[in-house]
């Protein structure tokens, strides 16, 4: 049986519509995967998302060896998603960002219901969603990726 993993976006979201998604789908974890756990996005960086997310009883963790390294993040805002791709599969090889996958996996595994974050709202243009096909080759998931409600003034 399946286990399901989220991920979600914040691109374009607002902290309230971000935080209704996660609790629809009944989110325990929010496994925050950027590398630098900051944004210009009210809301959105590490201390206001952690205690955002506490007050609608979700946990927080802050996975930064699972982010993009800086090269493939550029590579990302200038829309070259398939470097960005190459350089993060790199990356997911040594071994801090291995022993962070296999604790995330740990987590999953327990059956805790667990949200991987990111920015970009297109999953295909995110490494959220490289971390949530490495994890479903460890162990049997069902990847969704939620989408918050939009900021109408993004």
């Amino acid at each position: 049986m399946a286990t399901t993993l989220a991920t979600i976006g914040y691109q374009g979201a607002t902290p309230e519509g971000f935080r209704r998604a996660l609790e629809s789908a009944r989110i325990e974890l929010l496994a925050d995967i950027r590398a630098v756990a900051s944004s210009r996005r009210p809301g959105f960086s590490k201390s206001k998302l952690s205690a955002g997310v506490a007050e609608a009883g979700i946990d927080y963790l802050h996975l930064r060896a699972l982010g993009t390294p800086a090269d493939g993040r550029a590579a990302a805002r200038a829309g070259r998603y398939a470097e960005m791709r190459k350089i993060f599969l790199a990356h997911m090889k040594l071994p801090e960002p291995q022993a962070a996958l296999q604790d995330l996996a740990g987590i999953v595994r327990s059956g805790t219901r667990v949200c991987l974050l990111c920015f970009e709202a297109d999953p295909l243009q995110c490494h959220r969603n490289i971390v949530a096909a490495l994890l479903a080759e460890l162990l049997p998931l069902e990847i969704t990726h939620l989408k918050p409600d939009a900021d109408p003034l993004y």
